[in-house]
């Protein structure tokens, strides 16, 4: 097996689906070049790269499985699902196999994707997890609506956040209008709410008609992003269980406009939107060595 050599250059590519931006390292054949610390350096956006995620792909070691993909926060944390970056990653080795259907690895299990005949990727984030312990929370909780105390900030709006964990934890709360939520604030107190032993991802949601959801997004590790896979996926699930929407419903984000739909044949999520490749490049060995 080949190693990474510090002093060479280190390939990337940056995708995005839906303004949802990704940093994607191939490290198949290779040594894993990425550290925490390597991982806040690219991420900055005025001194390195800048990304919601960043995404390694490994060998699977794994018949049927094409690659095993690792997920990184912007602030050197580890993630263990990303519906976008999933997608985006699937978009490309699809191309690479010239085949319209793959599966990868995630700490999330194995997801499958496919291409659908107009071009968006779809992909089996595979059943909600929805017992307290799975989440997970601090305490034993109805996780359709968890009683989060906001202290300071406390609204009668924000009480009764729905939890959810499609691979990561999210609380999503339902309000009269997402657009008026002070996000920036909101965000970073209830990510790090002592409920939420791992931190939560934070989503804003309001119904907009049984099949249509408008949802802004607070992404632990990352803060306001324009769109989020598991976040739309996990914003569908808490509003199927508290009865507001259908099963199948378009997730308006701040970057356009995903399709969520919760099978209620084999209890998956199944994630659905565009794809971009925007450029590759090159990580100088002196920018890596002052990671």
């Amino acid at each position: 097996m080949n190693t990474y050599d510090p002093l060479a250059p280190l390939p990337f590519f940056k995708m995005h689906g839906l303004g949802n931006d990704f940093v994607v390292i191939d490290a198949r054949g290779k040594h894993d070049p990425m550290t925490p610390a390597l991982a806040r350096a690219v991420g900055d956006r005025h001194c390195g790269v800048g990304f919601d995620q960043l995404v390694v792909i490994r060998e699977s070691g794994e018949p049927g499985v094409a690659a095993a993909i690792d997920f990184w926060n912007a602030d050197g944390s580890m993630a263990g699902a990303c519906g976008n970056a999933t997608r985006c990653v699937a978009d490309v080795m699809m191309a690479e196999i010239r085949q319209d259907e793959i599966a990868l690895r995630t700490q999330n299990g194995i997801l499958p994707a496919r291409r659908l005949s107009d071009g968006r990727v779809e992909v089996n984030m595979g059943p909600p997890k929805l017992d307290w312990r799975d989440i997970p929370l601090a305490e034993a909780s109805f996780t359709e609506r968890i009683d989060v105390k906001l202290g300071p900030i406390d609204a009668p709006v924000l009480w009764g956040p729905g939890a959810v964990n499609m691979g990561n934890p999210h609380a999503v709360f339902f309000v009269e209008d997402a657009e008026s939520q002070p996000i920036t604030k909101l965000g970073p107190f209830i990510e790090n709410h002592p409920m939420f032993p791992e931190r939560t991802n934070v989503e804003f949601a309001h119904v907009i008609a049984p099949d249509e959801i408008r949802v802004r997004v607070w992404e632990r590790g990352a803060g306001v992003t324009m769109a989020c896979g598991s976040g739309a996926c996990a914003a569908v699930v808490a509003g199927v269980r508290r009865e507001l929407i259908e099963r199948r419903a378009t997730v308006w984000m701040d970057g356009g406009a995903l399709d969520v739909e919760w099978r209620e044949e084999d209890d998956c999520v199944y994630l659905t939107g565009p794809t971009q490749m925007v450029f590759a490049g090159v990580l100088s060995p002196d920018f890596i060595a002052t990671a």
